[in-house]
């Protein structure tokens, strides 16, 4: 048994030598060629096409659904507040949607994921595109929280929230040869402190559709948005408290983000419906979070200091360095209006 599992052990490590030997270097310009000559003339044509958008009241699921409408899609948008998914429907019909439908749900509900896909589909007759993008997100240090067992709402929403769906959508998609698209995050890989239960969810997330794609082939496209901070009502402080209360936090969101610039989330959309339509895997946006996601793998003792050293709180009146920072230069000032964290957003009880 030990001279089988050396066997092993030699055949993988000389695998992965020649993969970075020979494959990266060869697939380089493969990839460019496909990236400047191929990727151009084999986008997706989205006219006439259905999506089911999860999360679409506010924030990327609202983007992508105008986004998709400009395209000449049909939508089917899908949040808990009926109020705001009318907005957007009006706003997407507007921009070209030839057919939106609304359906208030919440998608960490198995019965009401699988309500929204049916009457989608006995809606529309099809089902081409379903972007699982609801979520929820919090900012505490772990021994912050008073109240751990609402952090359970985080894995219901973040992860069950798009798998529901995802199973119930899964036989449409087959059919049309259609794809998925699942609105992560750049947490998913990156360990960033106070956000222990964001992260754990996010990569959970990953990794549940990393393997759905190897098992699905190439019968339905799987795409993963790892977004930064992208404005949204996450970045203007709507989240998960520490004592398990959904409330907006512009302290918490300050801390978290300090002077890291908010990305605009009309750009991040039309970056992701590019890849989309072009078959990407993985869409990073703002850029900036690409190089985070390579020190996970060439320098995690590197990253791990600067998780620590942005976020710690154990000296200077434990504010984190990126909070004293914002406060201490002002920066906050210099942010467009609508980047600025802020309270105004939209709310359950508008509905």
């Amino acid at each position: 048994m030990d001279l089988y599992l050396m066997f092993h052990s030699v055949l993988m490590h000389v695998g992965a030598a020649l993969v970075v030997l020979v494959y990266i270097p060869l697939s380089i310009p493969v990839k460019l060629f496909m990236w400047a000559l191929v990727k151009p003339v084999r986008r997706e044509d989205l006219r006439g096409k259905v999506v089911l958008i999860t999360g679409a009241s506010s924030g990327i699921g609202e983007e992508l659904a105008y986004q998709y409408a400009a395209q000449g899609a049909c939508l089917a948008l899908v949040a808990r507040r009926k109020k705001a998914l009318d907005g957007v429907a009006a706003a997407a019909q507007e921009r070209g949607s030839p057919d939106v439908l609304v359906l208030p749900a919440d998608v960490s509900d198995a019965d009401q994921s699988r309500r929204a896909v049916e009457e989608t589909v006995a809606h529309f007759g099809k089902l081409n595109h379903l972007v699982a993008n609801a979520g929820i997100w919090s900012s505490c240090s772990f021994d912050e929280v008073t109240n751990i067992a609402a952090f359970t709402k985080m894995m219901d929403v973040n992860f069950w929230g798009s798998v529901y769906p995802t199973y119930y959508a899964l036989p449409h998609l087959k059919a049309s040869r259609g794809k998925l698209v699942v609105s992560s995050s750049v947490a998913g890989n990156v360990a960033t402190s106070r956000m222990s239960f964001y992260n754990a969810t996010k990569a959970a997330q990953l990794r549940f559709y990393e393997t759905l794609r190897a098992e699905l082939g190439s019968t339905v496209g799987v795409t993963i948005l790892t977004p930064g901070f992208v404005e949204s009502e996450m970045t203007k402080g709507k989240g998960i408290q520490s004592d398990g209360t959904v409330a907006v936090n512009e302290e918490a969101i300050d801390a978290q983000v300090g002077v890291f610039p908010v990305g605009r989330v009309e750009e991040l959309c039309e970056v992701a419906l590019d890849g989309v339509r072009s078959g990407d895997w993985y869409i990073t946006w703002p850029s900036l979070f690409r190089p985070l996601q390579l020190m996970v793998c060439l320098a995690p003792e590197v990253l791990h200091w600067w998780c620590h050293a942005m976020y710690g709180t154990k000296r200077k009146g434990g504010q984190p360095l990126g909070k004293r920072i914002l406060d201490a230069t002002g920066a906050k000032r210099l942010l467009p209006e609508a980047l600025r964290r802020s309270p105004a957003i939209k709310t359950d009880d508008e509905d």
